[in-house]
């Protein structure tokens, strides 16, 4: 077990990619609180009959008081918050449409979550994380910034945030030993995207590795990223799309 004895926090874990991370950490030996605006019991009670440990948290990243009582309670709990992955983000409930006709509305709900949900989940974490002399923070980016996917203004423009916000935060808590780094993920098969019966685009056949994206696939690069292994590693964005960009 690549990870025994750390304590992970995953934003957005009840259910689609979220969930498929909460589960992974977990089996790599982490003990995991699992967050969400949504129920989180089924991910927590499915990592505890596997011989993990979890808790289950219902937070909103853009409520400052909320992320807060997420480190708050992951402490109390665990002791120490040694991982957070900064997952939550709408995506699939969002229209795609001309920029003109996104609705201001709209625009701000996307930036709150996506980007503001970032920043507020990072503050709250980090002050444990200098403390205790070392920390991971993991930020989910997306290849729809390397490509500039036409109808997604807002979605795209936030992910581009969330890259300049690892940058610029791996800057500043590098002499405390936190590192931060993101993975960008392309079109990934979730349960929203399923769900919603979103076309691919043609994205597979692009992909030097032709097929699907699911989950799973980006599971791997996360553990890396919150192990040992990539201790040398801050402010970089890993590309896991099968070879459709190439970085």
């Amino acid at each position: 077990m690549q990870l025994k004895d750390r304590v992970a926090i995953v934003t957005g874990g009840a259910q689609g990619i979220g969930k498929v991370y909460a589960l992974r950490l977990a089996a790599e030996g982490a003990k995991v609180a699992v967050t969400d605006i949504l129920d989180t019991e089924p991910v927590v009670s499915e990592i505890i009959e596997q011989g993990g440990e979890a808790i289950g948290l219902r937070n909103d990243v853009a409520d400052q008081e909320s992320t807060e009582a997420m480190a708050r309670d992951t402490m109390e709990r665990f002791g120490r918050i040694d991982v957070l992955v900064n997952n939550a983000a709408l995506f699939a409930p969002i229209p795609a449409r001309p920029f003109e006709e996104i609705p201001l509305e709209e625009w701000d709900q996307v930036m709150s979550v996506n980007v503001k949900g970032l920043f507020l989940c990072s503050k709250a974490v980090v002050p444990y994380m200098k403390a205790q002399g070392s920390g991971r923070i993991i930020n989910i980016s997306s290849t729809t910034t390397l490509k500039g996917v036409p109808g997604l203004l807002h979605y795209v423009s936030s992910k581009g945030a969330v890259t300049a916000l690892t940058r610029a935060l791996a800057r500043e808590l590098g002499d405390f030993g936190i590192r931060v780094n993101t993975i960008a993920p392309s079109h990934t098969l979730s349960e929203g995207v399923i769900a919603k019966g979103q076309p691919n685009l043609g994205v597979a056949a692009s992909r030097a590795i032709k097929r699907e994206s699911y989950p799973e696939d980006m599971a791997g690069t996360l553990v890396f990223l919150s192990s040992d292994d990539s201790d040398f590693m801050t402010g970089q964005m890993i590309v896991v799309d099968g070879g459709s960009y190439m970085h």
